[in-house]
């Protein structure tokens, strides 16, 4: 009975010591070895093609990889969306550097949002990183990506379509294989200091054999 309980405590120990995947949009975590998700894991982000605050193009081969971060925002918005880009500032100062993360803040009005507009909300919030994209583009392809790849809705976002407004706190975390690893609550400071430590976790993974 001792070595039963000592090899169950270990075995969960290990599962603590993993960034859970998340494979379906009620975020059932799943705790699996990089080599289980290989055949368990099916869900990744698909393709993209938006337009950033300088005007270049951004597209899924970009993320191609690498760890990035993915949360949805827009220009005019007076509520939760000027906290979040306070708060994800801490993955500017961590890895604003760092060629293995990008940062992608898709505008949800980007009808409104210009790559002048973008440009100019930048400026306005000390956002100099260059791996952090503010994208725009048609809506219907971010609305689209938003709910059916990222999940950013949860589950509720499979039974909307483009013509219901996408305003959400959640932020993803996403490897370098595109598969979700994790859902953060962007307007919540301790929660942003978490995602940038799962990216540190992420990081290291990367590097092991």
């Amino acid at each position: 009975m001792g070595l039963e309980v000592s090899l169950w405590s270990c075995q969960t120990a290990q599962k603590e010591n993993r960034l859970p995947y998340y494979n379906q949009a009620d975020f059932t975590p799943q705790f699996l070895s990089p080599s289980e998700a290989l055949t368990q894991i099916d869900h990744t982000i698909g393709e993209f093609s938006f337009t950033d605050q300088h005007g270049a193009t951004v597209t899924d081969q970009d993320i191609e990889g690498k760890i990035h971060v993915a949360n949805f925002v827009f220009t005019s918005c007076i509520s939760i969306c000027p906290v979040m880009t306070k708060h994800l500032k801490i993955l500017q100062e961590q890895f604003g550097d760092n060629p293995q993360v990008e940062v992608l803040s898709y505008s949800v009005t980007p009808w409104i949002d210009t790559v002048d507009r973008l440009e100019g909300y930048t400026q306005q919030n000390g956002i100099t990183a260059k791996n952090w994209h503010f994208l725009t583009g048609n809506q219907a392809a971010i609305y689209a990506l938003a709910r059916q790849s990222y999940f950013a809705e949860e589950d509720l976002g499979f039974t909307k379509d483009s013509s219901d407004f996408l305003h959400t706190e959640h932020v993803l975390l996403v490897d370098g294989s595109k598969r979700i690893r994790g859902i953060y609550n962007g307007t919540l400071e301790l929660e942003t200091q978490q995602l940038a430590k799962d990216i540190s976790w992420l990081l290291a993974e990367a590097k092991k054999p």
